[in-house]
């Protein structure tokens, strides 16, 4: 035990990390009009890693985790589909950038679930996960998503790759 993680644990922490920041650093380029090619392969590889390792949990029951799994996974399906299949090639492009921008808006959200639970003084402002705080935290996030959503889809030009 590491930090009181498994390894599977850890390796599925790690992953999602490394995808959430990937992704703020292709976020960033596609902001700017360019694809990142790079960081954007990392983002799409681990963060698709990090769904489909979260399907390896033992659960009994269907969790709102399995859900948002189930809907990363489509949404993923489509980042991969309209940038490696499609080129981005007219509204592709569009269905690339929203269904990539959903997808980190998901592993960051539950990476504010998971902060919230597990962080002593995050948990302490909000135990149950339906304090202020947390909605305060989430919210915020929300809207900061929402906001480059809607620059990306006043920018959807051709990205330099």
């Amino acid at each position: 035990m590491i930090f009181g993680m498994s390894p599977f644990t850890l390796f599925h922490v790690v992953l999602s990390l490394i995808g959430i920041a990937a992704g703020f650093v292709a976020l960033g380029g596609w902001l700017g009009g360019h694809l990142r090619s790079g960081w954007t392969a990392v983002f799409l590889v681990t963060t698709i890693a990090t769904t489909l390792t979260g399907f390896l949990f033992p659960f009994t029951v269907f969790t709102p985790a399995m859900g948002f799994g189930i809907i990363s996974t489509v949404v993923l399906a489509v980042a991969v589909f309209a940038l490696y299949r499609k080129h981005l090639v007219g509204r592709w492009r569009l269905a690339f950038l929203l269904t990539a921008l959903a997808a980190l808006y998901l592993n960051t959200f539950v990476l504010i679930v998971q902060a919230f639970q597990k962080v002593g003084p995050l948990h302490v402002l909000a135990p149950t996960g339906t304090e202020p705080p947390f909605a305060v935290a989430q919210g915020l996030l929300l809207l900061g998503f929402i906001a480059a959503g809607y620059r990306l889809t006043r920018r959807a030009t051709p990205m330099a790759i």
